[in-house]
């Protein structure tokens, strides 16, 4: 295996999460009552509980780096998550940014921003 590295991410409840995450592709490869796993090809996202995490206000990001953009936003929308400017989950649509990449986003359910950037 190669260095790499895992966003550890907070959940207000892991049960939860797995569940909005499958929808997504993604499969639990641990989960017990202070950690969770879930994996989506080479993409690993890592949970713990944080029972408290306010959707409203959290600062908790990540970047997914995806060869195809547009087939895991397909996916995104598949599951039925919106596209809109407020609440959670949602979507942004992948746009142009001004450095010249293809970047979304999808915010989960507890406010968790992931950045979706096309390699």
């Amino acid at each position: 295996m190669t260095d790499h590295a895992t966003p550890n991410l907070p959940s207000s409840d892991l049960a939860r999460t797995s569940a909005f995450y499958s929808r997504l592709g993604f499969t639990e490869t641990w989960h017990d009552e202070g950690w969770l796993i879930l994996e989506r090809g080479d993409l690993r996202l890592e949970f713990f509980p944080w029972p408290d995490v306010d959707p409203l206000t959290t600062a908790f990001s990540c970047c997914l780096r995806l060869d195809d953009l547009d087939a895991f936003y397909a996916v995104c929308r598949g599951a039925g998550l919106p596209e809109a400017t407020t609440g959670h989950p949602r979507l942004h649509p992948p746009r142009v940014e001004d450095w010249g990449g293809r970047v979304g986003a999808l915010i989960d359910p507890d406010g968790t921003l992931l950045r979706l950037i096309q390699n």
